[in-house]
Parts: C-alpha cells; sequence; structure tokens
C-alpha cells in the first residue's frame, strides 16, 4: 500500500533558516538603542556569543551587525576626544555643541541605515553583500524601484 503524502526535502531557504530570529531581533535591539542605550551592548553580546551557530547566510548578518555596534562605539571615542581637544583649545563653547549635534545626526543616520538595509536583506532571505564595509554592508540602495 502506498501512502499519498510524499515526503520533500526542505528547500535551501528552510534548511538554513538557522539564526534569522535571532539576528531580526538583534536588528530591533540596535534600532532600540535609540532610546535605551543598554540595548546595543546586549545585541552585540548575543550576536559574539552565537555567531557560529547559525547558518553561513545569516552569519553575514551577525558580523554586519558585530561591525556596526564597534564602528559605532570607535566613531564614538574619536569625537568624545575631538570634543575635548575643542574645549581645551578654547573655541567657543557653542562650536562643540554644534559637531555634537550634527555628529549624533550623522550617527543615528548611518545605525538605522544600516540596520534598515540589514532587516530589508534579512526579510528577503538574502546575506549581506559586504558585512566589513563601512557603509551598507555593499548595497545599493535608491529611491525609485
Amino acid at each position: 500500500m502506498t501512502s499519498n503524502t510524499a515526503t520533500f526535502p526542505p528547500s535551501a531557504a528552510q534548511a538554513d533558516e538557522r539564526g534569522t530570529k535571532l539576528a531580526a531581533v538583534i536588528y530591533v535591539l540596535f534600532l532600540g538603542s535609540v532610546l535605551a542605550v543598554v540595548t546595543a551592548p546586549v545585541g552585540v553580546l548575543l550576536a559574539h556569543l552565537r555567531r557560529h551557530s547559525v547558518a553561513d547566510w545569516v552569519a553575514t548578518h551577525l558580523q554586519f551587525q558585530i561591525r556596526t555596534f564597534w564602528l559605532g562605539i570607535v566613531g564614538a571615542a574619536l569625537f568624545v576626544a575631538a570634543w575635548h581637544v575643542l574645549g581645551l583649545v578654547g573655541v567657543s563653547a557653542w562650536a562643540p555643541w554644534a559637531l555634537g549635534y550634527a555628529f549624533f545626526t550623522a550617527c543615528l543616520i548611518w545605525m538605522v541605515g544600516r540596520c534598515g538595509v540589514g532587516i530589508h536583506r534579512l526579510m528577503a532571505g538574502r546575506p549581506i553583500d559586504a558585512p566589513r564595509s563601512l557603509w551598507l554592508g555593499g548595497a545599493s540602495v535608491s529611491l525609485h524601484d
């Protein structure tokens, strides 16, 4: 007697989904750091701990997230050093504050852009093309279809 139900091997996308929910949670934690700074370190800790136990294409997302965090930390450290130097040199008080607001806005745009590209590619089941890049992971972003 033959069975009417056939079993098919899982598709490549189904077999390769290990870690996609984790990567999505980390992107949300990074975006949440806009309001509560503590969420980004939690996200990068999760990414560091789990990067070897996920599918290869998801690992590119975790590497992209790790890089996003550490580049942000290095950028913030450089900014704080520049801010102190401007204060020591005797530049008027408004200049470091204006620089601070400009830097914060640029960092916010950069981080949200990286998270947006990452979430878009993750939901499409695609890896990050250049997870070690400084900008958007090798993604081409345009405002038209």
